[in-house]
Protein backbone atom coordinates (compact mmCIF):
# COMPACT_ATOMS: atom_id res chain seq x y z
CA UNK A 1 0.00 0.00 0.00
CA UNK A 2 1.42 3.63 -0.96
CA UNK A 3 0.66 6.74 1.44
CA UNK A 4 1.43 9.39 -0.36
CA UNK A 5 2.25 13.05 1.25
CA UNK A 6 3.51 15.80 -0.22
CA UNK A 7 5.22 19.00 1.52
CA UNK A 8 7.31 21.81 1.00
CA UNK A 9 11.37 21.50 1.78
CA UNK A 10 11.93 23.85 5.13
CA UNK A 11 15.76 23.96 5.98
CA UNK A 12 15.30 23.41 9.91
CA UNK A 13 14.26 19.78 9.56
CA UNK A 14 16.64 19.01 6.85
CA UNK A 15 19.49 20.12 8.81
CA UNK A 16 18.08 18.39 12.05
CA UNK A 17 17.63 14.92 9.63
CA UNK A 18 20.66 15.16 7.18
CA UNK A 19 23.01 13.28 10.50
CA UNK A 20 20.61 10.02 9.59
CA UNK A 21 22.04 9.02 7.12
CA UNK A 22 22.63 5.33 6.65
CA UNK A 23 22.73 2.14 3.78
CA UNK A 24 20.41 -0.73 4.02
CA UNK A 25 18.05 -1.86 1.25
CA UNK A 26 15.28 -0.11 -0.50
CA UNK A 27 13.15 -2.66 -0.67
CA UNK A 28 10.30 -0.45 0.57
CA UNK A 29 11.41 3.10 0.23
CA UNK A 30 8.08 3.94 -1.07
CA UNK A 31 6.27 6.06 1.29
CA UNK A 32 5.76 6.69 4.84
CA UNK A 33 4.30 4.66 6.86
CA UNK A 34 4.01 3.23 10.16
CA UNK A 35 7.46 4.26 10.44
CA UNK A 36 6.80 7.40 10.02
CA UNK A 37 9.92 9.60 9.66
CA UNK A 38 11.98 10.18 6.87
CA UNK A 39 13.94 7.96 5.22
CA UNK A 40 17.98 8.52 5.75
CA UNK A 41 19.49 9.44 2.61
CA UNK A 42 21.55 6.07 1.14
CA UNK A 43 24.22 4.83 -0.84
CA UNK A 44 22.75 6.24 -3.88
CA UNK A 45 20.45 9.05 -3.82
CA UNK A 46 20.18 12.66 -2.13
CA UNK A 47 16.71 12.28 -0.37
CA UNK A 48 15.56 9.24 -0.05
CA UNK A 49 11.68 8.25 -0.28
CA UNK A 50 10.49 7.60 2.97
CA UNK A 51 9.81 4.08 4.50
CA UNK A 52 6.83 1.80 4.03
CA UNK A 53 4.47 0.92 6.29
CA UNK A 54 6.39 -0.64 8.77
CA UNK A 55 9.54 -0.77 6.36
CA UNK A 56 13.09 -0.32 7.05
CA UNK A 57 14.62 2.84 5.93
CA UNK A 58 15.30 3.10 2.58
CA UNK A 59 18.54 4.06 1.63
CA UNK A 60 19.67 2.86 -2.11
CA UNK A 61 18.65 4.97 -4.85
CA UNK A 62 16.16 7.73 -3.04
CA UNK A 63 16.14 9.99 -5.17
CA UNK A 64 13.28 13.10 -5.24
CA UNK A 65 10.32 12.08 -6.45
CA UNK A 66 6.34 12.41 -5.56
CA UNK A 67 6.00 10.12 -2.86
CA UNK A 68 9.26 11.35 -1.32
CA UNK A 69 9.25 13.38 2.02
CA UNK A 70 11.98 15.79 2.20
CA UNK A 71 13.23 16.72 5.64
CA UNK A 72 10.98 20.09 6.39
CA UNK A 73 9.52 22.07 9.14
CA UNK A 74 6.72 24.30 8.95
CA UNK A 75 2.98 23.74 7.65
CA UNK A 76 0.61 22.88 10.13
CA UNK A 77 1.16 23.30 13.73
CA UNK A 78 0.73 20.76 16.65
CA UNK A 79 -1.18 21.55 19.82
CA UNK A 80 0.33 22.20 23.11
CA UNK A 81 -0.16 20.90 26.48
CA UNK A 82 0.06 21.84 30.17
CA UNK A 83 1.55 19.95 33.24
CA UNK A 84 -2.37 20.37 34.83
CA UNK A 85 -0.69 21.77 38.12
CA UNK A 86 -1.60 25.21 39.98
CA UNK A 87 0.95 27.24 41.82
CA UNK A 88 0.44 27.04 45.34
CA UNK A 89 0.04 30.26 46.99
CA UNK A 90 2.91 30.69 48.84
CA UNK A 91 4.59 31.48 45.49
CA UNK A 92 5.73 28.53 43.10
CA UNK A 93 8.45 29.63 40.65
CA UNK A 94 7.02 27.38 38.35
CA UNK A 95 3.59 25.62 38.25
CA UNK A 96 2.97 23.95 41.35
CA UNK A 97 6.80 22.77 42.38
CA UNK A 98 6.76 20.68 45.59
CA UNK A 99 7.92 23.67 48.19
CA UNK A 100 7.58 25.87 45.71
CA UNK A 101 10.54 24.64 43.86
CA UNK A 102 11.31 22.43 40.85
CA UNK A 103 13.51 19.11 40.81
CA UNK A 104 15.63 18.71 38.57
CA UNK A 105 18.62 16.38 38.69
CA UNK A 106 17.64 15.01 42.10
CA UNK A 107 17.67 19.03 43.68
CA UNK A 108 15.04 21.01 44.61
CA UNK A 109 15.25 24.68 44.14
CA UNK A 110 13.63 26.60 46.41
CA UNK A 111 12.08 29.94 45.61
CA UNK A 112 9.32 32.15 46.89
CA UNK A 113 7.25 28.78 48.75
CA UNK A 114 8.47 26.73 51.40
CA UNK A 115 10.02 23.42 51.57
CA UNK A 116 8.62 20.26 50.80
CA UNK A 117 5.65 19.33 53.32
CA UNK A 118 5.84 16.62 56.14
CA UNK A 119 3.81 13.99 54.45
CA UNK A 120 3.58 12.20 51.04
CA UNK A 121 0.81 14.59 50.15
CA UNK A 122 0.79 16.96 47.35
CA UNK A 123 0.01 20.65 48.13
CA UNK A 124 -3.21 22.61 48.20
CA UNK A 125 -2.03 23.89 44.07
CA UNK A 126 -4.81 21.00 42.38
CA UNK A 127 -6.38 17.85 43.20
CA UNK A 128 -5.08 14.73 42.64
CA UNK A 129 -6.54 11.23 42.83
CA UNK A 130 -7.53 11.58 45.54
CA UNK A 131 -6.32 10.74 49.33
CA UNK A 132 -5.82 13.79 52.09
CA UNK A 133 -2.63 15.25 51.59
CA UNK A 134 -0.56 17.00 54.26
CA UNK A 135 1.04 18.42 51.51
CA UNK A 136 3.77 19.46 49.99
CA UNK A 137 4.46 23.28 51.45
CA UNK A 138 1.29 25.76 50.43
CA UNK A 139 1.28 29.58 50.98
CA UNK A 140 5.24 29.71 51.72
CA UNK A 141 4.64 28.05 54.86
CA UNK A 142 8.35 25.53 55.55
CA UNK A 143 7.19 21.84 56.08
CA UNK A 144 3.42 23.02 56.28
CA UNK A 145 1.15 20.33 57.79
CA UNK A 146 -1.58 22.24 55.81
CA UNK A 147 -1.05 21.40 52.59
CA UNK A 148 -4.49 20.82 51.80
CA UNK A 149 -7.08 17.95 50.93
CA UNK A 150 -6.70 16.45 47.33
CA UNK A 151 -10.65 15.64 46.59
CA UNK A 152 -10.98 12.32 45.93
CA UNK A 153 -12.69 13.04 42.11
CA UNK A 154 -9.23 13.51 40.59
CA UNK A 155 -6.87 15.92 39.46
CA UNK A 156 -8.68 17.41 36.68
CA UNK A 157 -10.91 20.27 36.12
CA UNK A 158 -10.44 20.82 40.32
CA UNK A 159 -10.14 24.48 40.59
CA UNK A 160 -9.38 25.47 44.18
CA UNK A 161 -7.54 22.78 45.69
CA UNK A 162 -7.23 22.24 49.39
CA UNK A 163 -6.17 24.67 52.21
CA UNK A 164 -2.99 26.89 51.92
CA UNK A 165 -3.17 27.29 48.07
CA UNK A 166 -5.43 28.33 44.88
CA UNK A 167 -5.22 25.42 42.44
CA UNK A 168 -5.58 25.68 38.60
CA UNK A 169 -7.95 24.14 36.43
CA UNK A 170 -6.70 21.06 36.01
CA UNK A 171 -4.02 20.28 38.32
CA UNK A 172 -1.27 17.84 37.97
CA UNK A 173 -1.20 15.71 41.42
CA UNK A 174 -2.00 18.36 43.57
CA UNK A 175 0.46 20.33 42.19
CA UNK A 176 3.70 18.10 42.42
CA UNK A 177 5.68 19.33 39.12
CA UNK A 178 7.48 15.95 38.86
CA UNK A 179 8.90 13.44 36.32
CA UNK A 180 7.75 10.92 38.06
CA UNK A 181 5.06 11.00 41.07
CA UNK A 182 5.41 7.77 42.39
CA UNK A 183 9.21 7.11 42.46
CA UNK A 184 8.96 6.81 46.41
CA UNK A 185 6.33 4.15 46.16
CA UNK A 186 7.38 0.90 47.53
CA UNK A 187 5.51 -1.79 45.22
CA UNK A 188 5.06 -5.85 45.19
CA UNK A 189 7.44 -7.69 43.36
CA UNK A 190 7.94 -7.75 39.14
CA UNK A 191 7.37 -11.17 38.06
CA UNK A 192 10.36 -13.09 36.52
CA UNK A 193 10.54 -14.17 32.96
CA UNK A 194 10.02 -17.57 33.06
CA UNK A 195 7.34 -17.13 35.24
CA UNK A 196 5.28 -15.04 33.26
CA UNK A 197 2.13 -17.14 31.63
CA UNK A 198 -0.36 -16.30 28.69
CA UNK A 199 -3.11 -13.82 29.38
CA UNK A 200 -5.42 -14.42 26.87
CA UNK A 201 -7.48 -10.77 27.34
CA UNK A 202 -6.15 -7.86 29.10
CA UNK A 203 -4.57 -7.98 31.80
CA UNK A 204 -6.28 -6.17 34.76
CA UNK A 205 -5.13 -3.06 35.16
CA UNK A 206 -6.32 -2.53 38.86
CA UNK A 207 -4.80 -5.72 40.01
CA UNK A 208 -1.70 -4.56 42.04
CA UNK A 209 1.45 -6.78 41.74
CA UNK A 210 0.36 -8.23 45.32
CA UNK A 211 -2.66 -9.59 43.84
CA UNK A 212 -5.30 -7.92 45.73
CA UNK A 213 -7.45 -5.02 43.73
CA UNK A 214 -7.28 -1.20 43.61
CA UNK A 215 -10.17 -0.31 46.40
CA UNK A 216 -9.64 3.84 46.17
CA UNK A 217 -8.24 6.62 44.18
CA UNK A 218 -5.05 7.08 46.00
CA UNK A 219 -3.74 3.88 45.24
CA UNK A 220 -3.78 4.88 41.62
CA UNK A 221 -0.57 7.08 42.51
CA UNK A 222 1.63 3.80 43.25
CA UNK A 223 -0.07 1.16 40.98
CA UNK A 224 0.90 3.55 38.30
CA UNK A 225 4.45 3.02 39.50
CA UNK A 226 3.79 -0.66 39.24
CA UNK A 227 2.78 -0.33 35.77
CA UNK A 228 5.75 2.08 35.11
CA UNK A 229 8.37 -0.33 35.93
CA UNK A 230 6.72 -3.77 34.32
CA UNK A 231 6.55 -1.43 30.89
CA UNK A 232 10.11 -0.29 31.65
CA UNK A 233 11.56 -3.91 32.62
CA UNK A 234 9.48 -5.95 29.56
CA UNK A 235 9.03 -3.72 27.03
CA UNK A 236 10.43 -0.13 26.59
CA UNK A 237 13.64 -0.08 29.07
CA UNK A 238 14.84 2.02 31.63
CA UNK A 239 14.19 5.46 31.59
CA UNK A 240 17.92 6.04 33.63
CA UNK A 241 17.92 7.75 36.65
CA UNK A 242 17.30 11.74 36.09
CA UNK A 243 20.24 13.59 35.42
CA UNK A 244 21.37 17.07 36.02
CA UNK A 245 19.79 19.37 33.68
CA UNK A 246 21.14 22.81 32.62
CA UNK A 247 20.31 25.16 29.98
CA UNK A 248 18.61 28.38 28.68
CA UNK A 249 15.29 29.51 27.05
CA UNK A 250 15.65 32.09 24.87
CA UNK A 251 12.61 33.86 22.46
CA UNK A 252 13.88 31.01 19.44
CA UNK A 253 15.80 28.18 21.12
CA UNK A 254 16.16 26.15 23.93
CA UNK A 255 19.69 24.47 24.94
CA UNK A 256 19.96 21.71 26.94
CA UNK A 257 22.59 20.40 28.92
CA UNK A 258 22.87 17.01 30.60
CA UNK A 259 25.26 15.53 32.99
CA UNK A 260 24.99 12.43 34.89
CA UNK A 261 27.93 9.70 36.12
CA UNK A 262 30.92 11.92 34.96
CA UNK A 263 29.03 11.74 31.30
CA UNK A 264 27.51 15.20 29.44
CA UNK A 265 25.56 15.26 26.63
CA UNK A 266 24.05 18.64 24.82
CA UNK A 267 21.20 19.30 22.08
CA UNK A 268 18.74 21.92 21.00
CA UNK A 269 15.20 22.37 20.25
CA UNK A 270 13.71 25.41 18.11
CA UNK A 271 10.84 28.06 19.56
CA UNK A 272 8.03 29.32 17.55
CA UNK A 273 6.21 31.98 19.05
CA UNK A 274 2.48 32.42 18.54
CA UNK A 275 1.09 35.54 16.91
CA UNK A 276 -1.59 36.22 19.25
CA UNK A 277 -1.21 36.05 23.35
CA UNK A 278 1.49 37.19 25.05
CA UNK A 279 4.57 35.80 26.90
CA UNK A 280 5.29 33.21 28.95
CA UNK A 281 2.69 31.11 26.39
CA UNK A 282 2.26 27.47 26.83
CA UNK A 283 4.20 24.86 24.68
CA UNK A 284 3.94 22.27 22.37
CA UNK A 285 6.90 19.59 21.86
CA UNK A 286 6.44 18.56 18.40
CA UNK A 287 8.37 15.58 17.63
CA UNK A 288 9.85 16.24 13.83
CA UNK A 289 8.63 19.99 13.69
CA UNK A 290 5.72 21.61 13.02
CA UNK A 291 3.66 20.35 10.32
CA UNK A 292 5.84 17.20 9.61
CA UNK A 293 5.29 16.13 13.09
CA UNK A 294 2.10 17.41 13.69
CA UNK A 295 -0.09 17.70 10.97
CA UNK A 296 -3.00 19.60 12.51
CA UNK A 297 -5.13 22.77 12.70
CA UNK A 298 -2.26 25.58 12.92
CA UNK A 299 -4.80 28.26 13.18
CA UNK A 300 -6.29 26.90 16.06
CA UNK A 301 -2.81 25.92 17.61
CA UNK A 302 -1.85 29.83 16.86
CA UNK A 303 -5.09 31.34 17.86
CA UNK A 304 -4.97 29.81 21.45
CA UNK A 305 -1.20 31.94 21.83
CA UNK A 306 1.03 28.25 21.93
CA UNK A 307 3.76 28.01 20.84
CA UNK A 308 6.13 25.20 19.00
CA UNK A 309 8.85 23.37 20.37
CA UNK A 310 10.67 21.91 17.60
CA UNK A 311 12.24 19.24 18.34
CA UNK A 312 14.70 16.52 16.66
CA UNK A 313 14.59 13.04 18.20
CA UNK A 314 17.51 11.84 16.39
CA UNK A 315 19.78 14.11 18.15
CA UNK A 316 18.87 12.15 21.24
CA UNK A 317 18.41 8.03 19.92
CA UNK A 318 19.42 7.55 16.10
CA UNK A 319 17.66 5.47 14.00
CA UNK A 320 19.51 3.24 11.90
CA UNK A 321 22.07 2.17 14.34
CA UNK A 322 21.22 -1.33 15.91
CA UNK A 323 20.78 -2.34 19.32
CA UNK A 324 24.26 -2.82 19.99
CA UNK A 325 25.81 0.74 19.40
CA UNK A 326 23.18 3.41 19.86
CA UNK A 327 23.88 6.56 19.53
CA UNK A 328 22.65 10.33 20.22
CA UNK A 329 22.69 12.53 23.64
CA UNK A 330 20.96 9.65 25.80
CA UNK A 331 22.97 6.68 25.15
CA UNK A 332 26.19 9.29 25.70
CA UNK A 333 24.93 9.52 29.11
CA UNK A 334 23.48 5.21 29.32
CA UNK A 335 26.10 3.47 26.82
CA UNK A 336 25.84 2.64 23.38
CA UNK A 337 24.33 -0.90 24.39
CA UNK A 338 21.61 0.46 26.63
CA UNK A 339 18.78 -2.16 26.75
CA UNK A 340 16.54 1.25 26.60
CA UNK A 341 14.64 1.58 23.20
CA UNK A 342 14.48 4.75 21.16
CA UNK A 343 10.86 5.75 22.61
CA UNK A 344 11.90 6.22 25.98
CA UNK A 345 15.05 7.93 24.64
CA UNK A 346 13.47 10.13 22.68
CA UNK A 347 10.71 10.62 25.64
CA UNK A 348 13.84 11.36 28.07
CA UNK A 349 14.76 14.20 25.54
CA UNK A 350 11.41 15.55 25.89
CA UNK A 351 11.98 15.67 30.09
CA UNK A 352 15.00 17.19 29.74
CA UNK A 353 13.50 19.92 27.66
CA UNK A 354 10.87 20.54 30.16
CA UNK A 355 13.55 20.82 33.12
CA UNK A 356 15.29 23.99 31.16
CA UNK A 357 11.73 25.67 30.88
CA UNK A 358 11.26 25.22 34.51
CA UNK A 359 14.62 26.27 35.65
CA UNK A 360 14.44 29.33 33.23
CA UNK A 361 12.87 32.31 34.72
CA UNK A 362 9.29 31.71 32.94
CA UNK A 363 9.87 35.14 30.77
CA UNK A 364 8.97 32.88 27.50
CA UNK A 365 7.45 29.45 28.25
CA UNK A 366 5.32 28.12 30.83
CA UNK A 367 7.12 25.04 32.20
CA UNK A 368 3.44 23.75 33.59
CA UNK A 369 1.75 24.05 29.99
CA UNK A 370 3.57 21.76 28.17
CA UNK A 371 2.37 19.28 25.66
CA UNK A 372 3.68 16.65 23.35
CA UNK A 373 2.79 15.25 20.00
CA UNK A 374 3.92 13.88 16.78
CA UNK A 375 2.86 11.39 13.66
CA UNK A 376 3.47 7.66 12.89
CA UNK A 377 7.10 6.65 14.38
CA UNK A 378 7.10 10.02 15.96
CA UNK A 379 3.27 9.61 17.52
CA UNK A 380 4.94 6.52 19.06
CA UNK A 381 7.43 8.74 20.62
CA UNK A 382 5.00 11.68 21.76
CA UNK A 383 3.03 8.95 23.12
CA UNK A 384 5.43 7.36 25.68
CA UNK A 385 6.99 10.84 26.28
CA UNK A 386 3.60 11.86 27.65
CA UNK A 387 3.24 8.21 29.41
CA UNK A 388 6.42 8.41 31.09
CA UNK A 389 6.75 12.31 32.39
CA UNK A 390 3.78 13.27 34.43
CA UNK A 391 4.93 16.96 34.18
CA UNK A 392 3.22 16.49 30.23
CA UNK A 393 -0.64 17.90 30.60
CA UNK A 394 -1.51 17.21 27.51
CA UNK A 395 -0.36 13.80 25.60
CA UNK A 396 -1.44 13.53 21.42
CA UNK A 397 -0.07 10.85 19.75
CA UNK A 398 -1.23 10.67 15.73
CA UNK A 399 -1.99 7.74 13.52
CA UNK A 400 0.96 5.92 16.15
CA UNK A 401 0.65 1.97 15.08
CA UNK A 402 2.60 -0.68 16.38
CA UNK A 403 4.75 0.27 19.45
CA UNK A 404 2.61 2.88 19.79
CA UNK A 405 -1.16 2.65 21.35
CA UNK A 406 -2.71 -0.15 19.64
CA UNK A 407 -2.91 -3.14 22.02
CA UNK A 408 -0.43 -5.75 21.38
CA UNK A 409 -2.81 -8.72 21.41
CA UNK A 410 -4.88 -7.79 18.58
CA UNK A 411 -1.74 -6.80 16.54
CA UNK A 412 -1.60 -9.65 14.56
CA UNK A 413 -5.47 -10.32 14.56
CA UNK A 414 -5.92 -7.18 12.30
CA UNK A 415 -3.47 -7.75 9.74
CA UNK A 416 -1.31 -4.68 11.74
CA UNK A 417 2.39 -4.03 11.28
CA UNK A 418 3.56 -7.20 13.35
CA UNK A 419 5.31 -6.97 16.58
CA UNK A 420 8.43 -8.47 15.49
CA UNK A 421 8.56 -6.49 11.95
CA UNK A 422 8.23 -3.26 14.44
CA UNK A 423 10.59 -4.63 17.08
CA UNK A 424 13.41 -5.35 13.91
CA UNK A 425 12.91 -2.20 12.09
CA UNK A 426 14.19 0.33 14.55
CA UNK A 427 15.16 -0.35 18.36
CA UNK A 428 11.86 1.49 19.21
CA UNK A 429 10.47 -1.23 21.53
CA UNK A 430 13.30 -2.19 24.55
CA UNK A 431 15.37 -5.05 24.17
CA UNK A 432 13.83 -7.39 26.80
CA UNK A 433 10.54 -7.18 24.53
CA UNK A 434 11.93 -9.51 22.28
CA UNK A 435 10.47 -12.25 24.31
CA UNK A 436 7.31 -10.86 23.26
CA UNK A 437 7.09 -10.18 19.74
CA UNK A 438 6.30 -14.17 18.61
CA UNK A 439 3.47 -14.15 21.76
CA UNK A 440 2.24 -10.96 23.26
CA UNK A 441 0.02 -12.73 25.27
CA UNK A 442 2.85 -13.88 27.76
CA UNK A 443 2.70 -10.19 28.64
CA UNK A 444 1.86 -9.02 31.87
CA UNK A 445 0.78 -5.56 30.75
CA UNK A 446 -0.56 -3.97 27.64
CA UNK A 447 -0.90 -0.64 25.87
CA UNK A 448 -4.09 -0.20 27.52
CA UNK A 449 -2.07 0.29 31.02
CA UNK A 450 -0.11 2.80 28.86
CA UNK A 451 -2.77 4.81 28.08
CA UNK A 452 -3.83 4.69 31.70
CA UNK A 453 -0.55 5.72 32.56
CA UNK A 454 -1.68 9.12 31.29
CA UNK A 455 -4.65 9.55 33.88
CA UNK A 456 -5.26 11.90 35.52
CA UNK A 457 -4.15 14.14 32.43
CA UNK A 458 -4.84 14.82 28.76
CA UNK A 459 -4.94 12.37 26.64
CA UNK A 460 -6.06 12.99 22.73
CA UNK A 461 -5.63 10.10 20.71
CA UNK A 462 -5.90 10.59 16.84
CA UNK A 463 -6.21 7.48 14.63
CA UNK A 464 -6.86 6.34 10.92
CA UNK A 465 -9.29 4.30 10.54
CA UNK A 466 -8.17 3.80 6.68
CA UNK A 467 -5.17 2.01 6.89
CA UNK A 468 -4.73 -1.64 8.75
CA UNK A 469 -1.26 -1.59 9.08
CA UNK A 470 -1.47 1.03 11.54
CA UNK A 471 -3.75 -1.41 13.81
CA UNK A 472 -7.05 1.04 14.41
CA UNK A 473 -9.05 -1.56 16.06
CA UNK A 474 -6.10 -2.42 18.60
CA UNK A 475 -5.88 1.60 19.27
CA UNK A 476 -9.77 1.55 19.98
CA UNK A 477 -9.31 -0.86 21.60
CA UNK A 478 -6.60 0.37 24.11
CA UNK A 479 -8.20 3.40 23.86
CA UNK A 480 -11.65 1.61 25.63
CA UNK A 481 -9.38 0.36 28.15
CA UNK A 482 -7.47 2.81 29.32
CA UNK A 483 -10.60 4.91 29.67
CA UNK A 484 -12.18 2.54 32.13
CA UNK A 485 -8.83 3.63 34.62
CA UNK A 486 -9.79 7.13 33.55
CA UNK A 487 -13.71 7.24 34.73
CA UNK A 488 -12.41 5.18 37.69
CA UNK A 489 -10.43 7.83 38.88
CA UNK A 490 -13.27 10.55 38.26
CA UNK A 491 -12.01 11.55 35.20
CA UNK A 492 -13.75 9.62 32.52
CA UNK A 493 -13.67 12.73 30.34
CA UNK A 494 -10.41 13.65 29.81
CA UNK A 495 -9.26 11.33 27.48
CA UNK A 496 -10.18 11.64 23.64
CA UNK A 497 -9.99 8.99 21.35
CA UNK A 498 -10.76 10.33 17.32
CA UNK A 499 -10.88 7.66 14.37
CA UNK A 500 -14.00 9.07 12.46
CA UNK A 501 -12.15 10.65 9.73
CA UNK A 502 -12.44 10.83 6.14
CA UNK A 503 -9.19 11.35 4.89
CA UNK A 504 -7.37 8.23 4.57
CA UNK A 505 -3.43 9.58 3.65
CA UNK A 506 -1.61 8.87 6.32
CA UNK A 507 0.14 11.94 8.63
CA UNK A 508 -2.63 14.68 6.91
CA UNK A 509 -4.11 17.27 8.73
CA UNK A 510 -7.88 16.22 9.31
CA UNK A 511 -10.69 18.55 9.89
CA UNK A 512 -12.24 16.63 12.05
CA UNK A 513 -9.91 16.87 14.52
CA UNK A 514 -10.10 21.09 14.86
CA UNK A 515 -12.81 20.96 17.60
CA UNK A 516 -11.66 18.71 20.01
CA UNK A 517 -8.04 20.10 19.55
CA UNK A 518 -8.95 23.41 20.24
CA UNK A 519 -11.26 21.67 23.25
CA UNK A 520 -8.38 19.81 24.70
CA UNK A 521 -5.80 23.29 24.19
CA UNK A 522 -8.59 25.68 26.59
CA UNK A 523 -8.98 22.75 29.04
CA UNK A 524 -5.42 21.75 29.21
CA UNK A 525 -2.98 24.25 28.39
CA UNK A 526 -5.12 27.46 28.80
CA UNK A 527 -7.03 26.01 31.99
CA UNK A 528 -10.19 28.16 30.74
CA UNK A 529 -12.32 25.34 29.20
CA UNK A 530 -13.84 22.47 30.56
CA UNK A 531 -15.22 20.54 27.38
CA UNK A 532 -15.66 16.54 27.86
CA UNK A 533 -13.34 14.67 25.63
CA UNK A 534 -14.66 11.73 24.14
CA UNK A 535 -14.59 8.28 22.29
CA UNK A 536 -15.52 8.97 18.76
CA UNK A 537 -14.39 5.56 16.23
CA UNK A 538 -15.23 5.12 12.97
CA UNK A 539 -17.80 2.41 12.82
CA UNK A 540 -14.98 0.39 10.38
CA UNK A 541 -12.67 0.27 12.85
CA UNK A 542 -13.52 -0.31 15.92
CA UNK A 543 -12.88 -2.74 18.81
CA UNK A 544 -15.51 -4.61 21.35
CA UNK A 545 -13.62 -4.38 24.74
CA UNK A 546 -16.12 -7.16 26.36
CA UNK A 547 -14.43 -9.34 24.04
CA UNK A 548 -10.97 -8.63 25.73
CA UNK A 549 -11.41 -8.68 28.96
CA UNK A 550 -12.30 -10.56 31.94
CA UNK A 551 -12.63 -7.72 35.12
CA UNK A 552 -14.94 -5.12 35.86
CA UNK A 553 -14.24 -1.57 36.82
CA UNK A 554 -14.24 -1.14 40.09
CA UNK A 555 -16.07 2.25 42.19
CA UNK A 556 -12.78 3.50 44.03
CA UNK A 557 -13.60 5.67 46.85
Amino acid sequence: MRLERFFSISTLLLAAMASAACSGSDSNAVSQGVGGSLAPAGTGGTTNTATSIGGSPATKGGANSTSSIPARAGGTSGVGGSAMGGNASGGASVGGAPGGGVTVGGNTAIATGGALGTSAGRSSGGAAVGGTAAGRAATGGANSATGGTRPTTGGVGNATGGAGGTGATGGTSGGNFVEDDGADCTIGTLPSSASLTAITKLPDPFTKLDGTRMTTKAEWRCRREEIKQLAETFAYGPKGAIPTTTGSVTKTDITVNVTSGGKSASFTATIQAPTSGSPPYPAIVVYGGAGFGAPLDSAVVNSAGVALISYDPYTVGKEGTGRTNKQGAYYSIYGATSTTGLLVAWGWGVSRIIDVIAKSDGSVLKADAVAVTGCSRFGKGAFLAGVFDQRIALTMPIESGTAGVPIWRNISQEGAQSLSSAYGEQPWFGDAFSAFTGSPTKAPIDTHELVAMVAPRGLFIMDNPHIANLGPISADIAALAGAEVYKALGVGDAITYYSDVQNGTHCSQRPEWSTPLKNNIERFLKKTGNAAGVIKSYSGATGNLANWRDWTTPTLN
